[in-house]
């Protein structure tokens, strides 16, 4: 271990703390040999944090709590759809306006994953694939169920676009993912008939059409409300291998992934050519050749990580739940099979059953939450009261960026996050960088945004999923 010191850009600003993080001043952090300042190998699992913890166990907001916080996440937020309170027919401009949304022509050079320019004429091309002109006066919404894990993309295309030659991973026509049962509102069709314009709870972007099973509104809405019930607590898990059904065949369920459980199949009676004794026999949608939504039997082992129920909201869960992802890729948009800072802490808080909007710019304003706003007229110290008092599941925004807090040592709190990377200074006052690329543990206030200002001199607001 490289013996380098580095004195916290905010030491001398703690006073004393309150109970939710130690007292003391934070210490001087070393540099370890994988170059991830102040993080040792104990720390990147979630009993040492969980041990740190007083009362870990006790529930912070309970399932009543969670139910009011979503309905007015619904009510309040913007970015959020209530999809069964949509009008039966919607506007053509309203389509047009939820698709100038994410559709807009992008104005700066972008290049293929080749580090090739995208010609005019590409971008052109996707411009006459958003077939603008079809849409009617009028378009009667129709609804259908994600059958498969699927990309929300910006514009009909699997392009893969970027804002630099060398970079090969932040996609900027990705906008997000939907998983297995997801409902989505119909809204329109691409001019080669291959994709779809779709209304999400969460987000309206374009997805491909293989992926969707069409169906009347009282099934794909009925689907969401079935029990018994699994919820997938693991970071995935995955049905299992059968020949005679290849749609449902290992098919990924993310965490907080609800499916219906299929209690009263006979116990003897085989699923798929298997016998269910070792695993809970579910029901999953499948699209048919002709595009329309059914359902059929699916065995998910009893070995995946599942429960009957959302869990509790504990310090305890939320720490062993986002500790979950650790070391998974960062995938921008939910790309990579992945996903990306806010899509992480989404999906972390999906497995209580809470709802998150999908982007950090939504989340960090969301009128539903329990949020404290900052200002550039709040400086370090009013910053550093703040940060004193956050307590494990608090959500730090900055600019383009979530982290969740996962509890202090010595004063220092610490974060989990995913992200492409982190900056720091080192013992002799050099700005180093540790390039991440995925789910990882680090300290928050040795963070910088660039070479004068730090994370926290940054944060835009906190927000607290409790009361």
């Amino acid at each position: 271990m490289r013996a380098l010191l580095v004195l916290l850009v905010a030491a001398g600003l703690y006073g004393a703390a309150p109970p939710s993080l130690a007292a003391a001043s934070p210490a001087a952090l070393t540099i370890p040999a994988h170059g991830v300042i102040g993080v040792e190998e104990r720390q990147l699992n979630a009993d040492y944090w969980i041990q740190r913890q007083a009362r870990a166990d006790r529930v912070v907001l309970d399932a009543k709590a969670i139910g009011e916080q979503n309905a007015r996440l619904r009510e309040l937020d913007p970015s959020v759809h209530d999809l069964e309170g949509l009008p039966a027919t919607v506007s053509r401009q309203q389509i047009r306006d939820w698709i100038a949304s994410v559709s807009e022509r992008p104005p700066q050079a972008l290049y293929d994953d080749r580090g090739q320019s995208i010609a005019a004429q590409v971008l052109d091309g996707l411009q006459t694939a958003l077939n603008l002109d079809a849409i009617p006066q009028q378009q009667a919404l129709r609804y259908g169920l994600i059958v498969h894990r699927a990309d929300l993309r910006a514009f009909p295309t699997p392009l893969r676009v970027f804002n630099s030659p060398d970079d090969h991973d932040i996609d900027r026509f990705q906008e997000s993912g939907l998983f297995p049962g997801d409902p989505v509102a119909i809204t329109h069709e691409s001019r080669d008939r291959q994709w779809w314009f779709v209304v999400s709870p969460l987000y309206t972007a374009w997805i491909e059409k293989r992926y969707v099973a069409e169906g009347e509104a009282a099934a794909v809405f009925g689907y969401g409300r079935r029990t018994p019930q699994l919820i997938v607590t693991g970071a995935t898990a995955r049905t299992v291998y059968t020949p005679e059904q290849p749609k449902l065949s290992q098919l990924q369920l993310d965490m907080g992934v609800r499916v219906p459980l299929l209690a009263d199949w006979p116990a003897d009676r085989p699923v798929n050519g298997q016998h269910p004794y070792t695993a809970h026999v579910i029901e999953l949608p499948l699209r048919g050749d002709d595009g329309r939504l059914s359902f059929a039997p699916a065995l998910l082992p009893k070995t995946q990580d599942t429960t009957a129920q959302y869990l509790p909201l504990t310090k305890a869960n939320l720490l062993r739940q986002g500790f979950k992802f650790l070391g998974e890729r960062y995938g921008w948009g939910h790309s990579y099979n992945a996903r990306d800072c806010s899509g992480f802490v989404s999906d972390v808080y999906r497995s209580f059953g809470v709802t998150l909007p999908r982007n950090t710019r939504d989340q960090a304003v969301s009128p539903a939450l329990n949020r404290i706003a900052f200002s550039e007229q709040d400086d370090r110290a009013a910053r550093m009261k703040v940060v004193r008092e956050l307590q494990v599941g608090d959500l730090i925004y900055i600019p383009g960026h979530v982290m969740m807090v996962i509890g202090d040592r010595d004063g220092e709190p610490y974060v989990i996050h995913d992200t492409t990377g982190i900056s720091y200074r080192d013992g002799e006052g050099r700005m180093a960088r540790a390039h991440l690329n995925g789910v990882s543990v680090s300290p928050l206030t040795p963070l910088l945004f660039d070479e004068a200002h730090s994370y926290v001199d940054r944060i835009t607001s906190i927000q607290r999923i409790r009361p």
